[in-house]
């Protein structure tokens, strides 16, 4: 039994290092940054409508905030609600127009003062 039992999980470690190695391959490292026009994307299904005629992308939002490496803050409009979003679900838009009203603010300038304040 404990043969049998090794034999099986040798070859789960098999197949979930291919796996692995096939998603690394086929996923693409996209990072955004603050102030980038993204395409949302967020399937809906309307009643009577074939699902490969819809529209699944909204746009266009804008990155806010970098939450994690994996996980991104977007607003839509100055006034409208953010979203918190898996980079999966996000693609840069390559348009000619992006919106503009996000206003990426640089850090104030450091001084020995603020070092000590930091810490």
């Amino acid at each position: 039994m404990d043969r049998i039992h090794r034999f099986a999980r040798e070859k789960l470690k098999i197949h979930s290092d291919k796996m692995e190695q096939r998603l690394d391959t086929t996923s693409t490292e996209t990072a955004f940054k603050p102030g980038d026009a993204v395409w949302l994307y967020a399937p809906k299904r309307t009643k009577g409508k074939s699902p490969k005629l819809q529209n699944n992308w909204e746009g266009l939002y804008t990155i806010i905030k970098k939450i994690n490496d994996l996980v991104y803050r977007i607003q839509l409009s100055p006034r409208s609600k953010p979203k918190v979003v898996h980079l999966e679900r996000l693609a840069k838009y390559t348009g000619h127009n992006p919106p503009d009203w996000f206003v990426v603010e640089d850090p104030p300038p450091r001084t020995e003062y603020s070092v000590i304040r930091d810490e």
